[in-house]
């Protein structure tokens, strides 16, 4: 995800591939009830927002921060803000929303696992 960090366009494209995973896998869950594919929904936000969150805030300090020679620091506050905030939307889909574990869970690896491939199979140019 480093890599892709500088280069904007690559960006913009892993998170539009995250967002239509995330949609794709909410239809595939609506075959069975309108509850799955809520719950598929938050699943895929909780991955998905939480690294919108991290790459604009390591955006906002990387020229700041460059010349201080602090830039690892805006990667680990961007890091644990994106894991607190990825920890309290799956509290609050299973303790507000009453989410199903199995669709939340499913769609969550899903978009998670959706930067790793993307770094894997794409050559950023």
């Amino acid at each position: 995800m480093s890599v892709a960090l500088y280069n904007p366009v690559a960006v913009r494209r892993l998170l539009l591939v995250q967002f239509i995973v995330l949609v794709l896998l909410s239809a595939v869950f609506a075959l069975n009830s309108q509850k799955w594919v809520i719950s598929a929904f938050i699943g895929g936000l909780s991955a998905c927002l939480p690294n919108a969150l991290f790459l604009l805030l390591t955006w906002l300090y990387r020229y700041r921060n460059q010349s201080d020679g602090r830039l690892s620091w805006s990667f680990f506050i961007s890091e644990i803000v994106k894991i607190v905030m990825t920890i309290a939307l799956l509290a609050i889909a299973l303790a507000v929303f009453k989410a199903k574990f199995l669709p939340l869970c499913v769609t969550y690896l899903a978009v998670l696992v959706v930067p790793m491939l993307m770094s894997a199979i794409v050559t950023t140019n």
